[in-house]
């Protein structure tokens, strides 16, 4: 008992990791722009970056899990992180993203590890563990938003210091981490050989891959831009950095509470319809009322944007009939989804470059819930991949 709790501690603060370095950067990208020259476009790369590497990493996984297995693996993630932000520290805008290239590689493969581990650790607490799950990928974003501008003006140590001080997160991951790893290749021996054949070919695990991509889409668009959206419009940019800490907290309770109403509800669906109609909602007050009515808009935000996270992970979990399926699944669904995903905060700078406004953008958010609606129906349906190899 004491050690599961112990490796649970461990696991909840490495997934804290998989958010809070990426989170810090959106508070502090109109600074990063001024001083740097990035273009909106440019100020768009950079948040897509780490969400590109996120999806393209992601792929090499499964052969890095059957090299190193996944115990061992995971601190090696955290390394990675640490050595990304040191990186960053450098002042040179090269350093600024290849910095963001290591640390995006290095949360990309813990990505796809902590759904496999929890399936093979918790197989009881599987439900629960996968929504403290997302309660600490949302909670590293809120501590990231809501923390990075107020640390930067209280010491005045300048954007680059105050993006970088977050990588000691990582440090204690690493060090919590590194007593769960002994034994770990005796353990995985057998369940981590062989990769799943068919399963890129399986409708449902497109389906899953499908929505993880579509929902990633919508939340790292608005995540990267929000701050920027709120400062055009006259908020300061402590209270714009504020209001993505506010969402971020929303979007906790909303991963925390989705899976477990689903499971109480006859038609899941219902779930995934709440959540497109609020972060819908959202999207709209934005454009017709961003400052004014800002705290309700990104409450709904939050709370749209984040069961909708929760139920992407536990369809991932779910879906799989074993630690080695869930492994390869959520490869899968990251890979495709954060490739896809990457593209949103791309999206939302272009065409805002375009457009000169931000109304464009947001109605794009818009279109790209009708989709995620779909794909996330076909994805709840309560099935598992490969299901007719097992027949």
């Amino acid at each position: 008992m004491r050690r599961n709790r112990s490796l649970a501690a461990a696991l909840l603060l490495v997934s804290l990791n998989l958010r809070l370095v990426v989170a810090a950067v959106p508070p502090v990208l109109g600074e990063i722009r001024h001083a740097t020259g990035l273009s909106s476009v440019g100020g768009g790369l950079l948040t897509a970056l780490p969400v590109f590497c996120f999806g393209l990493a992601a792929l090499a996984a499964p052969r890095l899990i059957r090299r190193f297995s996944m115990g061992p693996l995971l601190g090696l993630t955290m390394a990675a992180v640490i050595c990304g932000c040191a990186l960053r520290l450098a002042p040179s805008l090269f350093t600024l993203f290849a910095g963001t290239a290591v640390l995006g590689i290095g949360i990309a493969v813990g990505n796809v590890l902590v759904p496999g581990l929890l399936k093979r650790d918790f197989p009881v607490q599987r439900v629960l563990m996968t929504a403290l799950y997302s309660v600490a990928l949302a909670g590293g974003g809120a501590i990231a938003a809501g923390l990075t501008v107020p640390l930067e003006h209280a010491t005045g140590i300048g954007w680059r210091l105050a993006i970088t001080l977050w990588g000691v997160f990582a440090v204690l991951a690493l060090i919590l981490w590194i007593p769960h790893v002994r034994g770990e290749r005796a353990r995985e021996a057998a369940s981590i050989q062989q990769p799943v054949r068919g399963l890129w070919r399986d409708p449902l695990a497109w389906c899953v891959s499908g929505f993880m991509g579509l929902q990633s889409f919508g939340f790292y668009a608005l995540f990267s831009w929000l701050p920027t959206i709120l400062r055009s419009h006259g908020m300061s940019a402590t209270h714009a950095g504020w209001m993505l800490s506010y969402a971020s907290v929303f979007g906790m309770i909303g991963a925390l509470t989705a899976p477990s109403l689903e499971r109480r509800l006859r038609h899941p669906g219902v779930v995934l319809l709440i959540c497109i109609a609020l972060a819908g909602t959202g999207y709209v007050g934005l454009i017709t009322a961003p400052v004014s009515g800002s705290y309700l808009w990104c409450a709904l935000i939050g709370l749209g944007q984040g069961a909708p996270l929760a139920l992407a992970l536990g369809y991932i979990v779910g879906r799989a009939p074993d630690s080695n399926h869930a492994a390869q699944l959520s490869m899968m669904a990251q890979s495709v989804g954060y490739l896809i995903a990457s593209a949103g905060p791309f999206a939302m700078g272009a065409l805002h470059g375009v457009s000169n406004s931000w109304t464009l953008p947001l109605a794009m958010l818009l279109v790209v819930l009708v989709p995620m609606l779909f794909v996330g129906l076909a994805a709840s349906r309560d099935q598992l991949v490969l299901a007719h190899q097992r027949a």
